[in-house]
């Protein structure tokens, strides 16, 4: 009840107030004008195409989750603000998803949120650096949050490979191939990250930790 009375008493306001001696209708509260900020990946227009439903519609009573609805079509959307600039205009401020991967599974191929989450993969030069994951999703997230909590310096690697064992292999930028036991991983990761750059180790391509309390070089 509350609620109806504020919404009642500002419509009332809005309806009574002279603004250069002509009185607010009720169709001068449409939304005719959306401003998009923020975005870098995702174009504006593309964003207003999505947003084609919203433009006529009472600002006052317009529901945020149907905003929601309609910008969450594009995977590279994470959340946004929205700001209502009254009479007739909506300021959209928008927070896109950081790639971190190229997730190939089974012929498909997505980029990779920080979050782990699917965004459709589209040819953007800013991404084509990215590590590719040979796998899916759900044991990649396993491994990539395990890897967060040794601080893993993620700019090193090149690919991530997952085989049907559940076992993880690893490539650098530099071509060296880490293998990885599939329980034992990170005390894997953590012997090799301490070894990589003594001079004794410098020469292998190699480290093999597959079999347990192991080490095979080469």
């Amino acid at each position: 009840m509350k609620k109806q009375l504020v919404v009642a008493f500002i419509l009332f306001t809005l309806l009574t107030t002279v603004t250069f001696k002509e009185k607010i209708t009720i169709s001068q509260l449409n939304i005719k004008k959306i401003i998009v900020e923020n975005n870098s990946l995702v174009k504006k227009n593309d964003i207003k195409k999505l947003l084609f439903s919203i433009y006529n519609k009472n600002i006052i009573f317009l529901d945020n989750k149907e905003i929601e609805k309609a910008l969450t079509q594009n995977s590279f959307i994470e959340t946004f603000e929205v700001k209502k600039k009254y009479p007739q205009t909506l300021k959209i401020r928008i927070f896109e998803k950081k790639p971190i991967a190229i997730l190939l599974n089974k012929k498909e191929k997505f980029y990779l949120s920080d979050k782990i989450e699917l965004i459709e993969f589209k040819n953007i030069k800013k991404y084509q650096d990215l590590p590719y994951v040979f796998g899916n999703r759900g044991e990649f997230k396993i491994f990539y949050d395990d890897l967060k909590k040794i601080n893993f310096p993620f700019d090193l690697i090149n690919k991530y490979t997952l085989y049907e064992t559940k076992r993880w292999d690893l490539e650098t930028k530099d071509k060296i191939v880490i293998k990885l036991h599939p329980k034992k991983y990170l005390k894997n990761i953590q012997n090799y990250l301490d070894s990589r750059n003594k001079q004794n180790f410098k020469n292998y391509q190699i480290f093999d930790y597959r079999i347990d309390n192991q080490l095979i070089l080469k």
